[in-house]
């Protein structure tokens, strides 16, 4: 397992750099730059904000400066935040995202894993019947229309929580845009769970465990579920860093502090360093995610590591 753990890893760092270089060229090579919307600017003192910010400088010459500055865990300053570095707006949304997307997906898996157990041990009953048709609006409703509902039901109506908002250490302001967050999950995580579920309980090797005489609670859980959870796995990787860094509309329509607006600004406004930074903590994250769904499905199945 640590041989398979040591090869997985070592791609991370040629995937990240290949993630940083086409990321630098497409950005500075696109047209328009950060201060062209300054109409005002003679060309005097765009000469000297060039000449501040490096952007006079040869294309190479940035890259590898910008490649100098990551190394030392250096961002860059904003070129639209005046008088504040990217890592520290960075710092500042990033917790809240991950706070709310881990809670999401955390959510998504321990509602949608035993509601796709469920559905397969009750194939074609009523049961069967809600958790499909359940997920089914999970997936076809978008988080855009479950939020605003949501919030207007819970917030407006029942005034049982906030509508929008922060603050760190109170769980109320998470219910509601983690629930809008986690019900897609949910949907995907029981169907894959359901379907891959009777899949396995149709194999020999449940047969032979049963013909054996083993505990019915035994042969679901360990001999059924575990490989039952590996197209789960292998989904959970790209939506865990989906859930984290695509949650833009959800912190819109709840007013959460997130990384999402950060991207979204610097995109307009041209901040190469505000854009460039998001993109390595998102690439980041996803490579992460991902690594971590490798090693889980290498645990629940010897044969991937060992070939």
């Amino acid at each position: 397992m640590l041989g398979f753990a040591v090869r997985r890893i070592a791609t991370l760092v040629p995937t990240l750099f290949v993630i940083i270089t086409l990321s630098f060229l497409i950005i500075r090579l696109a047209p328009g730059g950060p201060f062209d919307e300054e109409q005002a600017l003679s060309p005097a003192v765009r000469a000297n904000l060039d000449a501040a910010y490096g952007l006079d400088q040869p294309l190479l010459t940035q890259y590898l400066r910008y490649l100098g500055g990551l190394a030392r865990g250096d961002f860059g300053p904003s070129f639209k935040f005046r008088d504040t570095a990217v890592a520290d707006l960075i710092a500042q949304g990033l917790p809240v995202s991950l706070t709310v997307g881990l809670a999401a997906v955390l959510l998504a898996v321990l509602t949608g894993v035993p509601l796709g157990v469920i559905a397969a041990l009750r194939s074609n009953t009523t049961a069967d019947h809600a958790v499909r048709t359940l997920s089914a609006l999970g997936v076809a409703l978008p988080s855009f229309v479950v939020g605003p509902v949501l919030a207007l039901v819970f917030g407006l109506y029942l005034d049982w929580l906030p509508v929008a908002g922060w603050e760190a250490g109170r769980p109320r302001y998470l219910v509601l845009p983690v629930i809008t967050l986690a019900l897609p999950v949910m949907a995907y995580v029981a169907r894959l769970t359901r379907t891959s579920f009777m899949e396995v309980m149709r194999s020999n090797f449940i047969r032979t465990a049963r013909a054996k005489g083993l505990d019915e609670w035994r042969v679901l859980l360990h001999h059924g579920l575990r490989p039952a959870l590996m197209p789960v796995v292998s989904y959970l990787g790209a939506a865990t860093a989906f859930v984290i860094t695509g949650s833009l509309v959800v912190e819109t329509v709840f007013g959460l502090p997130g990384t999402g607006r950060y991207l979204v600004q610097g995109a307009l406004n041209r901040d190469y360093t505000l854009v460039m930074g998001m993109i390595i903590v998102y690439g980041a994250i996803t490579l992460l995610c991902n690594l971590i769904a490798d090693l889980l499905y290498g645990w629940l199945d010897p044969r991937v590591r060992h070939d």
